[in-house]
């Protein structure tokens, strides 16, 4: 898998479904929120990037509501019927101390 460079964050692309995955609209719009996420997962709607987190089990964080084993059905679920989208491993967070 590709990795990516998004404001000093790095990331494995785990998914880019109908070549959705464009950092230029990424850039700025990950923020300290996701930090404490495994994955996020961006869909399009209505030309916009959206994006949602997700944890794995193990994740000191962890909610059902943001259970990776869920992500299929979460698309399924609250994305526009075959729309753009992408998931992204975390790989390394820094911060600025």
């Amino acid at each position: 898998m590709e990795n990516i460079v998004i404001d000093g964050k790095r990331y494995e692309v785990i998914k880019n479904y109908r070549d959705a995955l464009n950092v230029s609209d990424l850039e700025g719009k990950i923020t300290d929120y996701f930090d404490s996420f495994d994955y996020i997962l961006g869909d399009y709607a209505y030309g916009k990037v959206r994006l949602k987190g997700f944890n794995e089990k193990g994740n000191k964080n962890f909610k059902p509501i943001n259970d990776y084993s869920k992500i299929d059905e979460y698309i399924k679920e609250n994305c526009a019927f075959d729309c753009r989208y992408f998931i992204l491993k975390v790989l390394s967070v820094e911060k600025n101390k």
